[in-house]
């Protein structure tokens, strides 16, 4: 039967579909445009599975926070290229699976993924059809979940750097997003010093205790060296002992301090940090798939 190209058109805009593909898979149909979805559907997974192994290093960070700013959700969405990352389908579908969590408000992966999200499909169903889409893995890398009693700061630096961080005490919104402009610049580990992993500690200590001893001063000095290097290193490391970014003059605890505002938690998400990306020869791929025809 003759395929009208207005069909063709129809069925482009509802699967993303090659022109081609959709002829063929309407020829092979009848003309039946639903059993047509469905057939590039069952391609289109296809072509999910085979992307599942690519790595997944390039993406973005996504944030919903509820209407009192008392809780919030952070996921990272991760894809291939950075193309694909300012891609508007790839971004709603981001912003999609950060609303659904908030609305569940779940840190769970599994759970969200098995979430309602567009009639009788789940969010896994919408990954796998835009993986078909755009031809790329996407993966929900991880997520997380925060409350407060008085607020949760949320900021977002340029898609690749998300924070959330839970205050109480007399915290507002602006102080809350100042903090969490603070933690994706300054990158502290955990809140205050005590909090600072004894291995570290150990280590670092260690480390300044053999750089003092090479000094020749008086064992009393090179403990106090020390103890000095010590202090300056978790205070580095720590969100409370670090110098605030927007006033150099004051600590972020001197800030806490004198707001009346307690920071109890915080998690900061970097686009494919930890992330071991492929470096591909593209003149020797290309080479290689020569010989191979």
């Amino acid at each position: 039967m003759s395929i009208s190209a207005s069909l063709v058109k129809d069925l482009r805009e509802r699967t993303g579909a090659g022109m081609m593909e959709c002829k063929k898979a309407l020829e092979e149909t009848g003309g039946d445009i639903e059993a047509a979805v469905d057939a590039l559907r069952a391609k289109g997974q296809a072509k999910a599975d085979k992307r599942s192994s690519k790595v997944a290093a390039e993406g973005m960070v996504a944030i919903q926070r509820s209407a009192d700013g008392k809780l919030a959700v952070m996921l990272e969405v991760n894809c291939e290229t950075d193309f694909v990352a300012r891609d508007e389908n790839f971004k709603h579908f981001a912003d999609t699976a950060a609303k659904l969590a908030l609305a569940g408000k779940t840190d769970d992966l599994q759970q969200l993924l098995s979430t309602a999200a567009d009639g009788a499909k789940t969010l896994e169903d919408v990954r796998q059809a835009l993986v078909a889409k755009i031809g790329e893995n996407v993966q929900i890398r991880r997520i997380a979940l925060i409350s407060a009693d008085a607020v949760v700061g949320a900021y977002v630096h340029g898609q690749r750097i998300g924070v959330l961080v839970s205050l109480n005490g007399s915290a507002d919104a602006e102080l809350a997003r100042d903090i969490a402009m603070h933690i994706a610049a300054s990158k502290p580990l955990v809140i205050s010093p005590e909090e600072v992993p004894a291995e570290l500690v150990a280590r670092e200590k260690e480390i300044y205790s053999v750089q003092a001893a090479e000094s020749g001063k008086p064992a009393d000095i090179v403990e106090k060296m020390v103890i000095g290097r010590m202090k300056k290193f978790l205070d580095e490391v720590s969100l409370l002992g670090q110098t605030y970014v927007k006033n150099p003059d004051i600590t972020v605890g001197n800030l806490l301090q004198q707001t009346k505002a307690k920071a109890v938690n915080f998690v900061r998400y970097e686009v494919g940090e930890g992330i071991e990306k492929i470096q591909t020869d593209f003149a020797a791929e290309v080479m290689a798939q020569v010989k191979g025809n």
